[in-house]
């Protein structure tokens, strides 16, 4: 048995989804909708999608009963519009990350994900890669005992390019795109930013003794831009009086995509966080010891297939290692501190 997708919002994120079903296991593209009609036929075309299963209208792909789930992939502030819709008609979903742009919108609709039970699911693709799954395993095996501190970086510029020589030139910026506009949810803290706060959350959520929901930020720096969203920013914080984070993002700053996290037996580095197949350094006793893996997998078809067996085992969240709901409330609420804090 195959379950049927839908996709609403045919932007480059979906491109790329789209592209994701031609090796997946269980999993079907099925229907999409776009209020674009250049989009809505080039991917018609491309993914061979019936015309009855095309959508001007988003709420009639996910009223359609031969969808089983819809991947949300709006920008940012159209997120929680489309989730209500979702949960009112009772649709499973996967929303692409973040989920919610602040923390005011995840308590709302708290209750009818938890206790009416629906199916959630956020999108990070790069938690279903084996070079994280491996982390993982490093983490819980104890190889570099209790963490102390997890540092992590997001980052490339976006605002200006090298000329000549040392001279730099300022990029065009569209104020009105996603990555820039204040009304889309923009700035580099919901885009980039995510990503490093839910590394951190997963892995210090595997130790136990840890309450990862008690948190103190202990410094924020921002950068602001001219289109009045965050450009350049960095936030320091620690869980449960025990494990100090770091992490970093940036549209200004090429300052790259490394994490580190330390132990008291050792240390991980991962040069590469999100894009699978770049080496991991095993630090321990004076010894080093690195995995390398194959980059050629394309992690959104692993998501894929995770959510789909998730809905088949009849789960209302995601299989592990997907993010469950009570990490996105962590996660939402440590991004909205990060943007509303004024230190």
């Amino acid at each position: 048995m195959k379950i049927n997708w839908g996709l609403i919002g045919l932007g480059n994120i979906s491109n790329i989804f789209g592209e994701a079903f031609q090796n997946t296991k269980n999993s079907n593209l099925l229907a999409i909708a776009s209020k674009n009609d250049q989009r809505l036929n080039t991917f018609k075309k491309k993914y061979f999608i019936e015309s009855n299963f095309c959508f001007k209208d988003y709420e009639r792909l996910i009223k359609c009963d031969k969808v089983d789930v819809v991947y949300i992939s709006l920008p940012n502030s159209f997120h929680k519009e489309w989730i209500d819709k979702c949960l009112f008609y009772k649709k499973k979903f996967l929303v692409e990350k973040p989920a919610f742009n602040n923390f005011k919108d995840a308590k709302e609709v708290e209750d009818k994900i938890l206790k009416e039970e629906n199916f959630f699911s956020e999108g990070f693709m790069y938690k279903f890669n084996p070079q994280f799954k491996k982390i993982i395993e490093l983490v819980r095996n104890n190889e570099i005992g209790k963490i102390i501190s997890i540092k992590s970086t997001f980052g490339v510029n976006l605002i200006t390019k090298k000329k000549f020589f040392f001279f730099e030139k300022k990029r065009k910026i569209d104020p009105e795109g996603r990555l820039f506009s204040k009304k889309l949810g923009g700035g580099c803290i919901l885009d980039l930013g995510c990503y490093p706060i839910s590394f951190s959350t997963s892995l210090i959520s595997l130790q136990n003794e840890i309450n990862i929901e008690k948190f103190v930020i202990v410094n924020c720096k921002k950068e602001v831009g001219e289109t009045g969203v965050e450009i350049d920013s960095s936030l320091e914080y620690i869980f449960d009086n025990e494990i100090n984070v770091e992490v970093a993002s940036s549209f200004k700053k090429n300052i790259g995509r490394k994490s580190i996290i330390k132990g008291t037996k050792g240390t991980i580095i991962i040069d590469d966080t999100w894009i699978n197949g770049k080496i991991i350094s095993l630090v321990k006793d004076n010894n080093k010891k690195e995995y390398k893996f194959d980059n050629t997998i394309n992690p959104y078809t692993l998501e894929i297939d995770n959510v789909s067996q998730s809905i088949l085992n009849k789960s209302n969240c995601c299989l592990f290692p997907g993010t469950t709901f009570n990490e996105t409330l962590i996660n939402t609420k440590i991004l909205n501190d990060w943007i509303y804090e004024k230190k």
